[in-house]
């Protein structure tokens, strides 16, 4: 299993508002409003960061 099926490269801190800009930004729909922060599931993210770039909050971060 390769890292990217294990991990996303972006996470959710707790300092997410809940607000869902990046539900509505990510291409791949990898984003998912269950649970506080929000869940990315790592099968579908490609690392665009389009998520990061949109938050008001700072709240999605890069990792790996």
């Amino acid at each position: 299993m390769s890292d990217r099926a294990e991990r996303a490269p972006v996470a959710v801190t707790s300092a997410c508002t809940g607000c869902g800009a990046c539900l509505l930004t990510c291409p791949e729909h990898a984003i998912r409003p269950h649970g506080q922060p929000l869940d990315i599931l790592a099968e579908l993210c490609t690392g665009c960061m389009e998520c990061v770039e949109i938050c008001p909050a700072d709240a999605i971060i890069e990792v790996g």
